[in-house]
């Protein structure tokens, strides 16, 4: 008997960001296999992944190199715990991630997703600070910049600055300072004004991905460790989003020089193959939870999966792949070809701008009244011409994989500014002006 997913999706499934009344109402998109910069429907039809698959495909759909290792680690062991037990690939993943992080990260704590990588980071910057002695477990909060987005567990939401990701927990979070993203002298003021309770700054350097790809001045990275060493705070920073490549290094705080505290990584860890992320530390924070048992100083937090070897066999072989591949060195070219493209957009009438560092891209459409949902009209266009693309409300986001080729590549942009124009056109035809809109399919 044959099994038709669409239905079974209608009945069982409850989709991440999705309003799910609208989305019951539509015919879904399954996606059945995948190959390169490319996904391929149930019905056969292809579309170029203009997202990364949420932003973590980095060389590729079906990488030969990362299916294989995936496939022999499968014939050794497939899960095994970290507690207590260790295994081959968990540690040279490690040494390997501290070769490539900025100096001073030496420390590598494993969980599965870029919230918890966060969160982990955040309560051992906690946790150190009050182990400290002195007055430094006083140090009880933290910064974050406002329209922040750090995920979207407990701890990672209280450092977040979007209301629409936090106003309905607010009850739950726990009291934070926000200061403007990219002025360094309000940061200043922040941490002067609560110096003695600050245990760290949070950042996601150089773009705010979640806040429609929001780019900082340059230098204010390098201001913001500055500070921190100032006031005696520690520096989180989330390159989540922003690692492995997307900003056009392979971390962006290489491109000021600045060693944090604590670096998190996830998305493009495994190459967007396997759930796995990763928070760096300095030797400095992990001699802080150093003691004897009974002086209760271990960092008591774990996930089951931590570790698991089938990511860490992707991760590996995704760290072999930019190497062998030469994966940033072929990038640049496709950066400066992205710029280009992105001139005629910026060009449009119907784009107010154009924002991005690197591979990572916001085309913002401007204000407009938010029952036209010209975010969402965008990517149905987009569907129709052969793409997947997401909006951030009404910031287009282009963030498709390293290992995209010249020729899709200017298909994708091609395909964003068709459909840029034929979702404006429809949301503003004079029958559209008149009639009440009818409800949308949602691109989940």
């Amino acid at each position: 008997m044959s099994v038709d997913p669409a239905q079974l999706d209608r009945d069982h499934l409850w989709h991440p960001f999705t309003p799910q009344r609208d989305w019951c109402g539509e015919e879904p998109l399954v996606i059945e296999r995948a190959e390169g910069s490319q996904l391929i429907a149930s019905d056969g039809r292809r579309y170029l992944d203009g997202a990364s698959s949420l932003w973590c495909n980095v060389h590729g759909h079906r990488h030969p190199g990362i299916d294989r290792a995936v496939i022999e680690q499968l014939g050794r062991v497939a899960h095994s715990t970290m507690l207590g037990l260790s295994h081959p690939g968990a540690a040279e993943l490690a040494a390997r991630l501290v070769d490539l992080a900025p100096p001073g990260l030496s420390r590598v704590f494993y969980s599965d997703s870029g919230s918890t990588a966060t969160e982990i980071a955040l309560k051992m910057a906690f946790q150190y600070q009050q182990q400290r002695d002195g007055q430094e477990a006083r140090r009880t909060s933290f910064v974050h910049l406002r329209d922040a987005y750090h995920g979207d567990t407990i701890g990672s939401v209280s450092v977040g600055g979007i209301d629409l990701f936090q106003a309905t927990y607010r009850p739950l979070l726990f009291q934070t300072h926000a200061a403007e993203p990219g002025d360094a002298a309000d940061l200043e003021r922040v941490l002067a004004a609560h110096r003695e309770e600050i245990a760290a700054v949070i950042v996601e350097p150089l773009v705010q991905g979640a806040a429609g790809m929001l780019v900082h001045p340059p230098g204010y990275l390098r201001a913001v460790r500055k500070l921190c060493d100032r006031f005696g705070v520690l520096l989180i920073c989330d390159e989540v989003a922003t690692g492995f490549g997307r900003t056009g290094t392979m971390f962006a705080c290489e491109q000021e020089q600045v060693a944090p505290d604590f670096l998190c990584l996830a998305k493009g860890l495994t190459g967007g193959y396997m759930p796995l992320a990763a928070t760096l530390a300095t030797e400095r924070v992990y001699e802080g939870f150093l003691g004897a048992p009974e002086e209760q100083r271990t960092f008591f937090h774990g996930h089951t999966y931590t570790g698991n070897p089938l990511a860490c066999a992707a991760a590996l072989a995704s760290l072999d792949a930019f190497e062998r591949e030469r994966t940033m060195l072929r990038l640049q070219p496709k950066i400066r070809l992205l710029t280009e493209l992105l001139d005629e957009i910026e060009a449009m009438p119907e784009v107010a701008e154009v924002r991005g560092r690197g591979f990572m891209v916001g085309i913002d459409l401007g204000e407009h009244d938010a029952t036209l949902r010209l975010g969402d009209r965008v990517t149905l266009e987009a569907r129709k011409r052969g793409a997947i693309i997401r909006p951030l409300g009404n910031v287009i986001v282009l963030m498709p994989p390293l290992s995209i080729s010249k020729g899709d590549l200017r298909r994708l942009v091609e395909i964003t500014g068709e459909s840029i124009a034929a979702a404006h056109d429809a949301a503003y035809a004079p029958a559209a002006a008149i009639a009440t809109p009818a409800p949308l399919p949602r691109a989940a």
